[in-house]
């Protein structure tokens, strides 16, 4: 993205400076960066930060309208709806690949977004190591808006916390210490000193929720929620009965509400008109599938982490869907292969994290992740046998 930079960085670099990187963003929870992580970070220009921030407001405008929840009042499943939702998202993330137009210039493309968390904690800690193994130029970061490590703890804590105790302060997830995304977990719980707190530890009484643990029982007043409901529901029947408590009307705060998962989502993008969010309908809508199929790619509105992407589409894929309303069809964009590496070049992918705290008119820009690949589908599943790949983040110029 920055030649002279990518050059400095690919002529300084050494597999022993790599090793050592690993090694260090590892001994903070020895074991439990289960995802391959990236052997570089990526350097984003001033003109294309520009670009990525300004197509994230223009979606943030929408997400803002006082219509929005009509707007996508089908969005949430029936089965999966739970009461007491807020007026707003607390966490947005927005992925933009970074691609390349038909003019052959490099633009950012929305490929994703969502309303709910991702590894907000895990990305200080990475920031600090990286800059600690790699020279990072000092104009550089990889916080936006002016955020420091201070401030962006502060106001993760301000939104996750708020006003409460943290042991009344749970991070729920099925299962916590099994998933992929659990040092995310441990950072949080550093950083905020909240418990980590599993479905099946949970106990209703009356309209009140309790966890207990070591054979205590602390009451829950806010949920710090990274349940994906789509996983819930392929637990065990005994975990989804568990599960059901969620779905009652409880006396707790969720940050962020379950609901906006569905609603800030791939659902939301054929509302969107913008010249870095690729043309995205509806299945239910395309009434003549376009000559050109294979310059879309279909995609199922309840999944997540790539699960049930089509991406080279046949005829036959779309006579095969039963419920059209639940997918969408998204105009394809051209990664462009942007990060020169010791072998092949690599594809990115950046997630802007937005933070929208209680009583504030409209979200904020805070910080990043990247994700770096070298096959068709970007994630830190794919392509693991591939080197200069992985987790990373990107650092814009300031």
């Amino acid at each position: 993205m920055v030649p002279a930079l990518r050059e400095k960085f690919n002529l300084s670099f050494s597999k022993k400076q790599y090793e050592d990187y690993l090694q260090d963003l590892n001994s903070l929870h020895p074991g439990d960066i289960e995802f391959r992580v990236a052997e570089t970070p990526v350097f984003i220009d001033k003109q294309f930060t520009q670009k990525i921030l300004s197509a994230c407001e223009s979606i943030v405008d929408v997400i803002i309208r006082p219509d929005f929840k009509t707007l996508t009042a089908n969005a949430v499943p029936q089965d999966l709806n739970v009461p007491n939702e807020n007026d707003h998202s607390h966490f947005i993330a927005f992925d933009f690949g970074i691609c390349e137009n038909i003019k052959g210039e490099l633009e950012p493309q929305l490929i994703e977004m969502q309303g709910f968390p991702t590894l907000f904690a895990y990305q200080v800690w990475h920031d600090e190591i990286t800059r600690k193994h790699y020279n990072i130029p000092s104009n550089y970061d990889s916080y936006l808006n002016g955020f420091t490590k201070q401030t962006y703890l502060q106001l993760l804590k301000d939104i996750i916390v708020a006003h409460h105790n943290p042991e009344n302060v749970i991070l729920l997830e099925i299962f916590p210490h099994k998933q992929k995304t659990r040092i995310d977990f441990y950072c949080t719980q550093d950083y905020l000193h909240i418990p980590i707190v599993c479905i099946t530890e949970l106990v209703k009484e009356g309209k009140k929720l309790f966890y207990v643990q070591n054979g205590k029982k602390t009451e829950v007043k806010r949920i710090y929620n990274r349940v994906i409901f789509d996983d819930l529901q392929q637990q065990s029947q005994e975990v989804q009965e568990q599960g059901k408590i969620l779905f009652e009307d409880l006396d707790v705060e969720w940050v962020p509400h379950p609901n906006w998962f569905y609603r800030i989502s791939k659902y939301t993008l054929p509302f969107i008109k913008n010249p870095y969010v690729p043309e995205t309908k509806f299945l239910s809508d395309v009434k003549t599938i376009p000559a050109d199929i294979e310059n879309y790619v279909l995609k199922p509105l309840f999944s997540f982490a790539g699960q049930g992407v089509v991406i080279d589409i046949k005829k036959e894929d779309i006579d095969n869907v039963k419920d059209p309303h639940n997918w969408i069809l998204q105009r394809k964009v051209k990664y462009a292969d942007v990060i020169k590496t010791p072998d092949d070049p690599a594809k990115a992918e950046i997630r802007i994290f937005y933070f929208w705290k209680d009583g504030e008119a409209r979200p904020v820009a805070t910080q990043n992740l990247a994700r770096i690949s070298k096959g068709k589908m970007i994630g830190v599943r794919y392509n693991k046998d591939r080197e200069w790949v992985g987790g990373s983040l990107a650092y814009f110029e300031k």
